[in-house]
Formats: structure tokens, sequence, C-alpha cells
């Protein structure tokens, strides 16, 4: 069959290709429903990337957060029509220690490999994970981004001490209110503080203990445990708040993408003895465990519907680009495409 796919060839400019795929293969076939747009989807099209990445990973279909439907297993195992959440992470070996998403030799969606902006997208059986009828396809769409979430959560809980009492969050965008509303879920008994720049952002929080302005945190208040969600430039202060606010061997879990290095008070790291844990992206483990807590916690993904910004409907080349746009001014929320071209 010919696949048609949407690759952008350069900033703010897309192209059809058209690719020969086979239906005597291993593959799933998924046709793709709802898309969510990322932020790091946003650098590849505004060209903010960076020359060197954008030359080396362009041409490139871009999206690696979204669901879709079956309409053909060729094994007969799941159903045509069958809901599905799509794992952008593409591993090519196992390792007893390292998890797939740090593999150096696995490959990932929207990032130098095509993501799911495609009329279909094949994958192998274990990079899909069905989901339930009644979870609301635009909250489905961008779970990846839960699963980041999900996955710096389970690797905290790993490696850090078991003195809950009080978590602090510094981020007060998307993944800041997904980690923040996951923690409320997960300790209900612990205290949940998010920091944050903007006070309508913060505003949204109205599930979490306390809020806090950056530039107003009270001398007395301490924290057992922080999550950093700011990303960019931005983290280099976040993660030095951190350290400032944190309970001696306290830990500090950090999500945010910076392209470039940032300074950290180290010293106060030493003396606290504090642990950093870094995570990024996530795998198929992630991904069945967040679908297990959207179902445990129907409340968690009403919370999510706060985060589904504009809703686009996609039959054109211009469609997508008019969605990318709304992205770019959108103040708060994620961008969903509804994929029907």
């Amino acid at each position: 069959m010919i696949n048609q796919v949407y690759r952008l060839v350069s900033p703010r400019q897309f192209e059809v290709t058209y690719k020969d795929r086979s239906l005597q293969s291993d593959y799933v076939v998924v046709r793709p429903s709802h898309l969510s747009i990322c932020a790091a989807d946003q650098r590849y099209y505004t060209g903010t990337r960076g020359k060197e990445a954008m030359a080396t990973k362009l041409p490139m279909a871009l999206i690696h957060e979204g669901i879709g439907k079956v309409v053909y297993d060729p094994l007969g195992e799941i159903d045509t029509g069958t809901s599905v959440v799509m794992i952008p992470n593409i591993p090519t070996e196992t390792d007893e220690i390292v998890a797939e998403n740090y593999l150096r030799s696995s490959k990932f969606r929207s990032s130098g490999y095509d993501g799911f902006m495609q009329d279909y997208v094949f994958l192998n059986r274990d990079r899909l994970v069905e989901l339930p009828n009644e979870l609301n396809p635009h909250v489905s769409a961008f779970i990846e981004l839960v699963t980041i979430a999900m996955h710096s959560l389970v690797r905290f809980e790993a490696k850090a001490h078991t003195r809950r009492n009080v978590f602090g969050v510094w981020g007060d965008g998307n993944l800041g209110y997904i980690t923040s509303l996951m923690l409320k879920r997960r300790y209900k008994d612990s205290k949940v503080i998010v920091f944050g720049k903007n006070q309508y952002k913060l505003d949204h929080f109205s599930f979490v203990d306390e809020t806090y302005q950056i530039d107003e945190i009270p001398n007395d208040l301490f924290i057992d445990h922080a999550f950093e969600a700011v990303g960019g430039k931005g983290s280099q202060y976040a993660i030095n708040q951190m350290i400032d606010q944190l309970f001696p061997e306290g830990s500090i879990a950090i999500m945010g993408v910076s392209e470039y290095p940032v300074e950290i008070n180290t010293r106060m790291i030493l003396e606290k003895g504090l642990t950093i844990i870094g995570s990024s992206r996530s795998g198929r483990t992630d991904f069945v465990n967040t679908v297990e807590f959207m179902k445990e916690h129907p409340d968690f993904v009403e919370y999510l519907r706060t985060l589904v910004g504009e809703v686009q409907e996609v039959k054109t080349i211009q469609d997508i680009i008019t969605a990318f746009e709304k992205d770019l001014t959108s103040s708060w929320g994620k961008t969903v495409m509804e994929w029907k071209i």
C-alpha cells in the first residue's frame, strides 16, 4: 500500500511524501486520530532547534504524542477499531540494567525518525497500549507527556529516601501541572507545593496545597523532595532554589530539557547530601502504568481536561500549519490535532 507521510522539510514548510509499505509483515497498522503538539516539535517547526540538528534530522514527520485506531493486525489479536496510544520510543535491543529509553541504540519518533504525522503508522506489537473507550481522546492525545511524569516518579520512588511529607514542584506549565497532580493522587497524605512565575497559570493548580511565585518563597519553607519541570535556562534558577529549600538528604528529580549547560550550586548539594535524579522520555512500562493510573483515577483525567487548549481539525497541510501557529500563541495547555487528513 502507498502511505502518505507529512514531513517538515524546512522551518514552517511541510511536504507530502509517499512510502510503499507492505501489509505482509509483523507490523500492526494504526490510523492516527488525535495528535498533540510538543515543545520539541515546535523547535523543529520554527527552526530554533539549531542549524546542525535541522540539517541532520530534516526532512522528518513531526509529533510523538498521539493515539489512533487499529486498522490491521496480521495476527488478528487486536480487533479492528481498537483505540490505542502509540509509543514513540523504538528500542532495537534490551539491557538488564539500562531502560529502553536510555539505550543509545533506541530510535525516537519526531527526533531523527518519522513521527506520527502519517496516514498510517506501522508499529511493532509492543509499541502500542490499548485504551479504554471511555477515556477522553483529547486528553489521551498527550498521554506520552503524562508518561514523562510517571517515569520520573517511578525513578524517584526507587532512589529517594522514604520521608515524603512535603513535595515541591517547580514549573507552572503542562509538565508541572501533570507532575503535581500525579503526586497528589499518589501521596494523598503528603503536601504538594508548586512554585512558578505566572500567577494566572498557578491559579489552575487548585488541587495542590500551596502555590508560590518564585520570588516570594518564605524563608522558613522547606521540602523533602523536589521535581523540576522548568527546562531551558530557567532550570538553573529552579534547581538552585530547590537546593536552598530542601531538607538535608532530599532529592531533586530533573525533567526539563536545556539546550545549554546550566550552573548549579554543587557546594550545597555536597553539604546537604542531596540526590539528583535525571530522567528522560519513557518506555512501554510507563505507558502501561499511566493508562492503568488513568483508569484508577477518573478525577485525574478530569483535571487533565484543563490542559486541552486549542483543538484543530486537520484535513489539509494548511490545517497543520494553522495548528502549529495557534500553539505558538497559546499561553496555556496543549494543542490537539484531530487527524482527518
